[in-house]
């Protein structure tokens, strides 16, 4: 049984740091792409970053140059570092294994950003 837990969520400071983890168990790690997806109240989940099996990286324009996705295959965690958060960086995140249509999921972990 696929299991993702996510941590690291919580409040920060526009211009704060926080990285989020999510340590999957129940598959083989190393052969599936993870990603980092999030939701904001009344709009539709979107892709964040997403790191494929080999280590190659993807981000959403919005995020580039602020978020870094990676991933530690001896803990089955992927990281999320996210810098420079902005209030509209808040939303529910959620970790992602193997792509959105592989149903997949975490619990998701709240990020509000706010002075």
């Amino acid at each position: 049984q696929v299991q993702l837990v996510e941590s690291g969520g919580g409040l920060v400071q526009p211009g704060g740091s926080l990285r989020l983890s999510c340590v999957a168990s129940g598959s083989i790690f190393s052969i599936f792409d993870m990603g980092w997806y999030r939701q904001a109240p009344g709009k539709q989940r979107e892709l964040v970053a997403v790191i494929t099996s080999g280590g190659m990286t993807n981000y959403a324009d919005s995020v580039k140059g602020r978020f870094t996705i990676s991933r530690e295959y001896a803990k089955n965690t992927v990281y999320l570092q996210m810098n420079s958060l902005k209030p509209e960086d808040t939303a529910v995140y959620y970790c992602n294994r193997g792509g959105p249509l592989s149903g997949y999921w975490g619990q998701g972990t709240q990020v509000t950003v706010s002075s």
